[in-house]
This record gives structure tokens, C-alpha cells and sequence, in this order.
């Protein structure tokens, strides 16, 4: 291999984003980026320079690196890329720290559903939207919550030009959308993106930023998602038989399939031919979650759509008309189940919730559920990838249970070293980003996710007399370290930020209780290796499933939790432990009840750990059992496969 060829292979391989769940790539790209991956492996090899590239060809080590992750994408794809029968519409993809295309649990999800959908090789396509600012990156400044915006390349983060653009009806104009494309593993993921000279400066900015700006920002982003995301595989020349609306964001996509299945010469029928091969995921059991749009703002969008065809904007405007104020609010979630001939929650309880919730609403008295799951190879770490590699076969990652039984024959003295490692490793990331000196050998709990207020960031507040008394056990120390954003607008979030940030500094927390800034994929993998306790306290049932207390488990993290969301249903009365609820109306006493039987529960977990490593440790090998054949994204993308997705086929074609 000489230097052109070797450059050709390191652009290859950073354009392909099986980057993302191999450490092997990972360890490479962190090689060549002077030992932390920062930026995408695509701006790294661009920096490569001649002299590099052939110092490179003399190490033998990293050549036969690059041979070996060259012939593993050719594997990969064996016989070529199949075209596409399902996209799944997502407004966020959480694929990796250096692509800030995501804020949170939605689209880390969707970024795991995709890799999940490489490695079982299902032919499915995602579709979302490229924001040049992505979301915030956060700093605290005077104790409260700042945002910046960093402004990047679709290049700059690994997206190709597929040299196709569409447009997109607005009122009184077209806007033009390029879209880029993003391999990851066997399937694409298309990106669409205004800011090009066709567009007005005021239509560049529509997909600047992810959740951000006003609500016909927002109504603008959806309709270039849905509506543009429809035309952009048509472009591509890819037949789409199944379309997944992750959430209701995409819902503008049935305006554009109905038009192509004669909606201006009859509305009806061309609503019953969309119908079959439409599925919708709700991820929210809070009304306050969906989106809504006011109508007189929403109107003149959809008069472009009834000029179109035809018809009374009210026949439109029926179709999402909210279940509850349907005279003031168009509801994309109620949008979706109307004109969905398949819908699922994302846990069981979730599933019940969503019932009721939109009982009466299309298809919502029948919607089921698919629990959440995490891609394994994304989350677990390094070390422990190695020893369950080498001791449970390589099927631990899609959930087999004959491979995670055999953690039995992993020694106690294996595991505790496992933890020690994550532990080291996340008290470097304390001490390096905050300056707080955590103890690897103190009991250490983990707290991570947007602050909404449902979540209860300050819960365990409610008693600071306990919380101190327990922070100053210097015979049983214990160590909280908590990290999330609030959403810029969500003032009574940014409250409870600042509340945790200011006690993480305070002479009562006694160093032992630590707020790192600027959460992300790259801080949450270190924490959930690190963490020997993972706590989620939220207001029941409004958890929909959660999945970091899934990827803490898979590190050996044990789950502390309100029965909630996917918890609910996978705590067996060993593998965690389950934080009591109380039946109190009032949400303020509710609350002090709850964080009662929080740390009653931390006081019996500190007690074991310290007490009897012994329990402990066999409590983390029954957590691996119990919980791994059911947290995997390969388990979820299976049932999507078989439940969802094959039954949508059939009734599609």
C-alpha cells in the first residue's frame, strides 16, 4: 500500500460510522488525533499530511490495524447496499460525541435503532434534518446554565452530497433543502438541510438549530422533515414501503404520500392507501410533551396543501385536530395515530399510559409496545467488551440468553476489577472537568438526563439533613455525581440546574457531591462505566422508558430507581433496587415521601456495598443475567422487525 492508497483507505473508513461502536476504529482515530478523538475522524485524516502518511506505512502495528478494519467494511457489506423498505423519520440521531446532531434520550435512541438495524442488516433508511449549530454545548457561568453554539460543516461531521435537493411548499414560496447522507454500518441515514443559496436568509436559518427558536421555527423544521424527507427518497429512486415516525416531528410526511396517492381527486382513499404502511412511536406519556401548534399560526401551511388538492383546509386540519382543544391546536401526535395503521409506547407501563391518554384517537386504544433498548457495542466499555468477548461468545450483544448465562463463570474478583477500572476512569473526568477529588473506593452514584422537572434532579433535597449526614460518612463514603441540560427555554429546568450546581459547591456536600457541565455521549460513557449506582427518581408514571439505566447496567452498574418506564417491568427484586412511591395527592408531599424512601434505599445500598462486597458483587452478576437478554437495541430492532415493520410490509404492498 503506498500513501494515495492509504489515504484513500483512512477516508473510507472515517466515512463510514461503524467508527462509532468499534474501539478498535475508535482507538485508531484517537491515534491519529493525538490520543482524544475530538473532531470527526473525517476533519483528522484531512489534516494528515504527506510525511505523516508515510511515517504511518513504516508502523507495521497501525498498518495491519488499517488492513484489518478495511477488510471487516468489506465484509460487512458483502454483496452491496439492498435499497431501502422502511425510513424511519426522527428529528434528532445521537450517533456519536462529535456529531452534535442530537440532545438527548430521543435521539440517542434513534441513533442506537439505526446501528441496531446495521447489524441485524435490515433495509432501512433514516431521515432527519442537518443543523449546522446542532444543540448547545453547555457551561455554568455565575452557577446557572449558559449555551453556546459552536457552527459546523455537514463535511465537518462526515456527511456526503448526494447532489440532490427538494423542495419543500411553504406558504407563498418553496424552500430548496440539499441533502446530505451519512453511512453507519449497512444503512444511510439523509439529512436535510435549507441553509443554501437558492433559499431568503430568513429560510437558511430554518434548520440552524435543533429545538430552538419560535414555534413556526419549529412548525417550519417539521415540514421540511416530513414533507422533504418523502421527497428526498423519491429523488434517490428508493421505493419506501414502511414509514416510522419516531415521534410526531416527522407527522407532515402523510401530506406529501397522500398527494402521491391522488389526494386531490379523492382525500379519503388516499388516506386509506397511506394508511397500511404508516407506523407511529410515541415516546411521551405527558400531554404537555406533543406538539402542538396553534391555528391560527399552523393554518396558511396547511391551505397550501388544501389549495393543492383541492379540498376545505378543514378537512386537513380535522386529520390532527388536538382530542382535547381540537377548535385551537393542531396534534401531531394525534395526527399520527389518526392516519397510522400500527402504533407502540416504548415500555409496557408506557404502552398503558399512551392508551389511555389517546383513547378514542385513531388507532389509540390499540397501541402496544416495544420496550427500549441500547446498542451494546456503543455503550459498553472497552474492558468489559474484552471479557465478555472472550468468556460469553460474541451473541452477549444481541440479548441471547445462553451467552449472558454464562456471567456465572465470571469471578467475583473479575467484576470488582472491572469497576475499579470504570471508577478510575471517571474520577479522572471528575478531577479533569471540575476539580472535585472522587475516592474510586466510595460508593459512587450516578445521575445524568435532561432536567426536566419530572425527572426531579433535586429530589433527594427534600431532606438535606439526611443528604449531609450521609455526605460526611467518612467510615462509609458515598459519592454522587450528576450531569444533564435543561432545554434553553425551560426556565423551571434551568432552576433546578442551577439548584444541583450550587450545592455540588457547597461546604454541605463535603466534596462528595459533584455536577459536571456540558453533558454528552463522551461524559455519559464514562459515567456509566464509573458508576456502581445509577438513581432515577421521576414523577410516575411520566417516564416513558428511559435507557441510561439500561447502559449502566450493561457496564455492571446497578439500577436505583422509581418503578418506572422500562424499570417497571425488568426489576425482579435482585438485579437493583426499586425506590418505594407514595399514594400522597399532593405533589409536594408526594415528593418528601419519595425522597424518604430514596434514601432509605441509598442508606440499605451503602450498608451492602461497604458492608458486604461479597452481596454486592453477586447482586451485579445477577443484574448481567437478568438484564441483558432484555436491553439490547438488537432485541429491540428484532421486535420493530417482527412486529412492526413485517406486518406494515405485507399490508403495504
Amino acid at each position: 500500500m503506498d500513501s494515495p492508497a492509504l489515504r484513500d483507505a483512512l477516508v473510507r473508513l472515517a466515512a463510514n460510522h461503524r467508527w462509532t461502536w468499534s474501539y478498535s476504529l475508535r482507538n485508531f482515530w484517537e491515534k491519529l488525533d493525538g490520543g482524544r478523538l475530538t473532531r470527526h475522524p473525517t476533519v483528522v485524516v484531512g489534516e494528515v499530511s504527506s510525511e505523516q502518511l508515510n511515517d504511518l506505512l513504516g508502523d507495521h502495528e497501525f498498518m495491519a490495524m488499517v488492513t484489518a478494519e478495511v477488510a471487516a467494511l468489506d465484509d460487512m457489506f458483502g454483496d452491496g447496499l439492498v435499497d431501502p423498505q422502511i425510513a424511519y423519520f426522527s428529528p434528532e440521531f445521537g450517533l456519536s460525541d462529535v456529531i452534535p446532531q442530537y440532545s438527548g434520550g430521543l435521539g440517542i435512541l434513534a441513533g442506537d435503532h439505526m446501528k441496531a438495524a446495521s447489524d441485524l442488516t435490515l433495509p432501512l433508511v433514516g431521515v432527519g434534518l442537518f443543523y449546522r449549530q446542532g444543540f448547545f454545548r453547555q457551561r455554568i457561568e455565575d452557577g446557572r446554565q449558559a449555551e453556546d453554539y459552536p457552527t459546523f460543516t455537514a463535511q465537518s461531521l462526515g456527511a456526503q452530497d448526494t447532489d440532490v435537493t427538494v423542495k419543500v411548499p411553504l406558504p407563498g414560496r418553496e424552500v430548496v433543502a440539499r441533502v446530505w447522507r451519512m453511512d453507519v454500518g449497512r444503512v444511510r441515514l439523509l439529512l436535510l438541510d435549507t441553509d443554501v443559496a437558492e433559499n431568503s436568509a430568513a429560510d437558511r436559518q430554518i434548520t440552524d438549530r435543533l429545538y430552538s427558536g419560535d414555534r413556526r421555527h419549529r412548525l417550519e423544521q417539521e415540514l421540511v422533515l416530513g414533507v422533504g424527507g418523502v421527497r428526498a427518497l423519491s429523488a434517490l429512486g428508493w421505493d419506501v414501503s414502511v414509514f416510522h415516525l419516531n415521534e410526531g416531528h416527522a407527522g407532515f410526511l402523510v401530506l406529501e404520500l397522500m398527494e402521491r396517492r391522488g389526494a386531490g381527486s379523492n382525500l379519503a382513499a388516499a388516506i386509506e392507501q397511506v394508511r397500511p404502511g404508516l407506523v407511529f412511536t410515541t415516546h411521551t406519556p405527558v400531554p404537555a410533551g406533543i406538539d402542538r401548534f396553534e391555528k391560527r399560526l399552523i393554518l396558511p401551511y396547511l391551505e397550501v396543501w388544501a389549495h393543492r388538492w383541492g379540498v376545505p383546509v378543514e378537512e386537513i386540519w380535522l386529520l390532527g385536530a388536538d382530542p382535547v382543544d381540537g377548535d385551537r391546536y393542531f396534534n401531531m401526535a394525534a395526527l399520527g395515530l389518526r392516519l397510522a395503521s400500527g402504533a407502540n409506547g416504548v415500555s409496557q407501563m408506557h404502552g398503558e399510559v399512551s392508551r389511555h391518554l389517546f383513547a378514542g384517537v385513531g388507532i389509540g386504544d390499540e397501541i402496544t409496545s416495544v420496550t427500549n433498548g441500547v446498542h451494546a457495542r456503543t455503550w459498553v466499555s472497552a474492558d468489559t467488551q474484552a471479557v465478555f468477548d472472550r468468556l460469553l461468545g460474541d451473541k452477549w450483544t444481541i440479548g441471547d440468553r445462553e451467552a449472558w448465562d454464562r456471567v456465572e463463570i465470571l469471578s467475583d474478583a473479575a467484576i470488582s476489577g472491572l469497576r475499579h477500572i470504570g471508577a478510575l476512569r471517571l474520577s479522572e473526568l471528575v478531577s479533569d472537568r471540575t476539580g472535585h477529588t472522587l475516592d474510586p473506593d466510595s460508593l459512587v452514584v450516578g445521575f445524568a438526563r435532561r432536567f426536566a422537572t419530572y425527572k426531579r434532579a433535586t429530589l433527594l433535597f427534600h431532606h438535606m439533613e439526611r443528604l449531609a449526614a450521609m455526605l460526611a460518612d467518612d467510615a462509609r463514603p458515598i459519592h454522587f455525581v450528576f450531569a444533564g441540560k435543561a432545554h434553553p427555554a425551560d426556565k423551571p429546568g434551568k432552576r433546578l440546574l442551577a439548584e444541583v450546581a450550587a450545592f455540588s459547591n457547597s461546604s454541605v456536600a463535603n466534596g462528595r457531591f459533584t455536577f459536571v457541565p456540558d453533558y454528552g455521549i463522551g461524559i455519559a460513557r464514562v459515567m456509566y462505566e464509573g458508576c456502581d449506582i445509577w438513581l432515577n427518581t421521576p414523577v410516575r408514571p411520566r417516564e416513558a422508558s428511559g435507557t441510561s439505566g439500561e447502559k449502566a447496567a450493561l457496564n455492571g452498574g446497578l439500577n436505583c430507581s422509581i418503578l418506572d418506564g422500562w424499570w417497571a417491568e425488568m426489576f425482579d427484586g435482585r438485579n437493583g433496587w426499586a425506590i418505594a412511591t407514595s399514594d400522597a395527592a399532593d405533589p409536594a408531599r408526594r415528593d418528601r415521601e419519595e425522597a424518604a424512601a430514596a434514601l432509605d434505599t441509598l442508606d440499605a445500598i451503602v450498608a451492602e456495598y461497604h458492608g458486604d462486597p461479597v452481596a454486592f458483587v453477586g447482586r451485579i452478576r445477577h443484574a448481567w443475567r437478568s438484564l441483558g437478554p432484555q436491553v439490547t437495541a438488537a432485541r429491540m430492532v428484532a421486535e420493530y422487525r417482527d412486529r412492526i415493520y413485517t406486518p406494515a410490509l405485507s399490508r403495504a404492498r
